[in-house]
């Protein structure tokens, strides 16, 4: 297992995790905001034991990447992993993004993905777009996000404890079990990251309208959510999206949360890895 870093052209030095052999099928990983590639530990395991060769990177200004004060949007975010997979040569690979990350994954798919990718998996994605707009008018008010945005520049890190001890996880549901373990380690990766990359980060996730990119995605698609997602509401998500993905495979998961593929990793993955071998 080695770990390393990238230069992107603009002079961000990326952190990435690539596990595996190196002549295996590749499956990159695109975390969720404000994580980094440790969020998806199990899932790096899980694949790497099954004969996959396992990427994932810490997204600029999150976990062990440059702590840089621009270029925290849905464009750098694309150049990043475009840098990353052409620096690795990464070819066949298959993407997986969870919330933030799905838009991310979405994005380079159909923007620079070409003769690159073989499949995508969109986990509690925040595609189309998460605001409310004209287009979108289901969507959530710019309320919403500018209460994040003060909550953030007020007090970070009793933000990030009410979300992972919360709704995150569907902690604050009346029958939940609460692992305050992975509460606490969602926290810590959080407070690894910068604060400007995750304030910023609020508008690349919530206002990016990822509706053009979906429209020309035309690899195997898998878009996966929870129905009782509180943070990315399946709704104005997942369902839209899956009508806008020519021959996309939508799969909801009855009462799971938006942090699924932790809690529920022992259904998730293996569902992933059918829909992989597929």
């Amino acid at each position: 297992m080695t770990n390393s870093f990238i230069t992107t052209p603009d002079g961000v030095e990326l952190f990435y995790k690539d596990w595996g052999p190196r002549d295996a099928q590749p499956i990159v990983f695109h975390h969720g905001w404000p994580l980094s590639s440790d969020d998806w530990d199990t899932q790096m395991l899980y694949f790497h034991s099954q004969g996959y060769r396992v990427i994932a990177h810490d997204r600029r200004g999150h976990g062990r990447s440059t702590q840089v004060s621009d270029g925290h949007d849905m464009a750098h975010y694309v150049a990043d992993i475009a840098a990353l997979t052409e620096k690795l040569d990464l070819r066949n690979a298959v993407h997986i993004g969870h919330s933030t990350g799905g838009g991310e994954a979405a994005a380079y798919v159909a923007r620079r993905g070409n003769g690159r990718v073989a499949k995508l998996i969109m986990l509690a994605a925040v595609p189309p777009i998460m605001v409310k707009t004209d287009s979108y008018p289901d969507g959530l008010p710019m309320e919403v996000f500018d209460g994040l945005r003060a909550q953030l520049a007020a007090n970070r890190s009793k933000f990030y404890d009410n979300l992972a001890s919360g709704p995150f996880y569907g902690f604050n549901r009346p029958d939940a079990v609460v692992d305050t373990a992975l509460a606490r380690n969602w926290w810590r990766q959080g407070m690894m990251g910068g604060a400007k990359a995750h304030y910023d980060g609020i508008k690349a996730f919530s206002e990016t309208d990822f509706t053009d990119d979906l429209k020309v995605i035309s690899v195997p698609t898998l878009i996966v959510h929870g129905d009782d997602d509180q943070i990315v509401p399946i709704g104005n998500s997942a369902h839209l999206s899956a009508k806008l993905v020519s021959g996309a495979e939508l799969k909801v998961y009855p009462g799971y949360p938006h942090g699924l593929m932790t809690v529920h990793a022992d259904i998730i993955n293996p569902d992933m890895l059918a829909f992989i071998r597929s």
